[in-house]
């Protein structure tokens, strides 16, 4: 009998766990921060060579806006 209520205790105990670490993960996870994306792109983007690869490959051109280097090789 009393291990019955020992179990129920433990599964309470289990779920009440979960959800409190759940939610101190989800508010941990979405406080506000001062970071942008303008503010972390250098630490991201691809170099200007590889941005003139992609825009040679892809007709275009590059994050910048500006063409490949060569125009005939689009």
């Amino acid at each position: 009998m009393w291990i019955d209520v020992v179990a129920g205790l433990v599964l309470l105990l289990g779920i009440y766990a979960f959800v409190e670490l759940t939610g101190a993960r989800t508010r941990w996870m979405t406080r506000h921060t001062e970071r942008t994306a303008e503010s972390m792109y250098n630490n991201y983007a691809d170099s200007k060579r590889e941005q003139r690869r992609y825009a040679k490959r892809h007709a275009g051109t590059s994050q910048d806006g500006s063409s490949p280097r060569r125009p005939e090789d689009r």
